[in-house]
């Protein structure tokens, strides 16, 4: 049986990452706060952009702009962004699953990796998968101009013709305790459907629709990415305060479990001392 010291010491190294737990949990909910308020904001722009340029790509001459054209796949990226640091319970481990499902359904294709995140780089790494590019502590600093540095990489590499579709993966969020991995294609343009009998006649666009086109399409990219990146964080804060929250409360169940294992050793070693007392005044008597 354990000796009450071994157990007051693992009683008061629980209490000590209860106190780190607790702690974590708390700057996680600051974070979340914030972090949702800025996806709150931006997903009502993104999803209505969204919604205009798939209307304009089902009606415009694919042959208008390089962002608009359709070729079948054989070269694709996949833009895979998880989190810098870990302890947020399965979030970096649902993504890799999802990126890895996704690969999987377009085995024979050549895929190249575009990673955002320190753990999603470690375990493509160990993966051995082909990684074109990657960047950590992104979200320190996370900010529009971030986003779209990394949509104009995307969209110059489609428009160049190096890639013929463009994917991102990342962790949705849902809510406090929800956070759901999807793959969107963000190149080309998806193509929205016609009602039955609508005719996709074209717009007419002022200015130009050269001019028009080089600076909505651009900017479409660059608001889904920045998008996607506000959606992983505030899943990732999510996710972490939920686990911090787990955490700290098994501490407490097991801190419980623990006092009462060492209250019951104690009683038993006072009870044995009371016995070997009486038995030693006997013995003298």
């Amino acid at each position: 049986m354990a000796k009450t010291r071994d157990l007051k010491r693992r009683i008061r190294s629980i209490r000590n990452t209860m106190q780190v737990t607790r702690a974590m949990k708390m700057v996680s909910a600051a974070k979340l706060r914030r972090s949702q308020e800025r996806i709150v904001a931006a997903r009502p722009y993104a999803r209505r952009m969204l919604e205009v340029l798939r209307s304009l790509a089902s009606r415009a001459n694919p042959a208008a702009h390089p962002l608009l054209a359709v070729r079948e796949e054989r070269r694709i990226d996949v833009l895979v962004i998880t989190a810098d640091r870990g302890l947020c319970g399965s979030f970096n481990a649902n993504v890799h699953k999802a990126a890895v499902a996704f690969l999987g359904e377009r085995a024979g294709l050549d895929v190249r990796l575009r990673i955002v995140g320190r753990k999603g780089r470690d375990r493509f790494r160990r993966d051995r998968a082909p990684i074109a590019s990657e960047r950590i502590d992104l979200y320190r600093t996370l900010s529009y101009e971030t986003a779209a540095e990394i949509a104009g990489e995307l969209a110059a590499a489609y428009a160049a013709s190096e890639t013929d579709g463009v994917y991102v993966v990342y962790n949705e969020f849902k809510s406090l305790i929800q956070q759901r991995p999807v793959v969107e294609r963000l190149l080309p343009i998806g193509r929205s459907e016609l009602a039955p009998g609508e005719t996709a006649h074209d717009y007419l666009y002022e200015p130009k629709a050269d001019a028009l086109f080089a600076g909505l399409l651009p900017r479409h990219v660059e608001v889904q990415v920045f998008r996607a990146l506000l959606e992983s964080l505030a899943a990732e804060n999510a996710a972490r305060m939920t686990a911090m929250d787990s955490a700290t409360s098994n501490a407490a169940d097991l801190i419980d479990s623990l006092t009462l294992r060492m209250n019951r050793v104690r009683q038993a070693s006072i009870t044995t001392e009371i016995i070997e007392v009486v038995s030693g005044a006997e013995a003298l008597g």
